[in-house]
């Protein structure tokens, strides 16, 4: 009995390895395949507006991805302006960097007695300019690649979606056609939902960013501010390295110690109202994930697919988290996964609404 119990964990663990490694090593495919699967959850309920006022699914389709590509046009062109403003204070700002970076080198050679030219060989890059320049041309023909991938399998789904929907059910028994179909439609409503919902999120997170940097006294705040709401799409790292790329800059531009306190202090008041009033009134709460899990799949993720998988981590553990409440041999797991529903009512989005809220005679 202890030999088939243990033979039991080992062929589990094999299978676990196995599957991650699968995903590692196709991960060229995988990438753009999944995250155009995303987004297309993303873009079904537009598609399907667009088809009940008797527009074609193909032309559906078509307009929901000019609508995508003009949304992220609009993104690039929003970023390359703030990026032109802050070209102009570029000179005076590598003054100033070079002068803070004098300072750490001079006090590493006082404190810790390690001398300039230690300092030089441990910066010292190891590739000379011509590899870089060819890493980064590799690099950009890479994403233009997968962006068109992503763009055509994206298209693929959302005007496929029928097709692909009934060779699902044919693979599941009669009896267990209805449970799939209730899959189906609460992982497209909670990608949907989480994704819509992120993105409003994003941009209040740059209006209230770009307000706090402005009375900080940060030059080019808004490309800051646009900066740390992108990032947002990384959870618990993206808000952080935002926010040190900013304090980093508050230096570089002489504003001192007084400038970078207040770049932090804007940053704790950012999360108070991202994770006490935004996130409740905007995201919700479709994805009930536990923390530990979600830090779990956000390493997972990074290991795995990079930064990729940092961004698609929380969507597509939502997903599992459905698949797994929805099958009975797997709802322990869900359960594991998910966060405990009287946790929800501890929110301060949820005290407010007892508050305000009028009591039944």
């Amino acid at each position: 009995m202890q030999a088939a119990t243990m033979n039991r964990s080992v062929q589990i663990l094999f299978l676990f390895f196995l599957f991650f490694g699968g995903l590692y090593f196709a991960r060229a495919f995988l990438i753009p395949f999944t995250l155009a699967g995303i987004i297309s959850m993303l873009l079904l309920p537009l598609s399907q507006k667009i088809e009940s006022r008797g527009v074609s699914r193909p032309a559906a389709a078509f307009i929901s991805l000019l609508v995508l590509i003009s949304v992220v046009a609009g993104l690039i062109f929003l970023l390359g302006w703030q990026i032109s403003g802050l070209a102009k204070d570029l000179d005076q700002m590598k003054q100033q960097i070079s002068q803070f970076v004098d300072q750490i080198k001079a006090f590493l050679n006082y404190k810790l007695g390690i001398s300039g030219q230690q300092q030089q060989k441990l910066l010292n890059p190891a590739t000379g300019s011509t590899s870089g320049m060819s890493q980064v041309l590799a690099g950009l023909m890479s994403f233009t690649v997968d962006f068109v991938l992503c763009i055509v399998y994206i298209f693929i789904f959302l005007y496929f979606r029928s097709h692909l929907k009934k060779f699902i059910l044919k693979l599941v028994p009669d009896d267990e056609q209805e449970k799939t179909e209730t899959i189906i439609r609460d992982s497209t409503s909670v990608a949907h939902k989480y994704l819509s919902g992120l993105a409003i999120m994003i941009v209040m997170l740059w209006i209230l960013y770009g307000i706090g940097f402005s009375i900080v006294g940060i030059r080019n705040a808004g490309f800051f501010a646009v900066l740390c709401g992108m990032l947002e799409i990384v959870p618990f790292v993206g808000n952080l390295l935002g926010t040190g790329i900013t304090v980093l800059m508050a230096l570089s531009q002489g504003g001192g110690g007084g400038m970078a306190i207040g770049v932090f202090c804007t940053y704790l008041f950012v999360q108070f109202v991202q994770s006490y009033i935004i996130e409740p009134m905007v995201v919700g709460s479709e994805v009930n994930l536990n923390p530990l899990f979600t830090i779990v799949a956000l390493v997972l993720g990074d290991a795995v697919w990079g930064v990729a998988g940092l961004v698609m981590a929380i969507p597509l553990l939502g997903i599992a988290k459905i698949i797994c409440d929805n099958v009975d041999s797997l709802k322990p797991f869900g359960f594991l996964i998910g966060e405990e529903k009287g946790k929800k009512e501890n929110t301060f989005f949820a005290r407010m609404k007892k508050m305000f809220k009028k009591d039944k005679p």
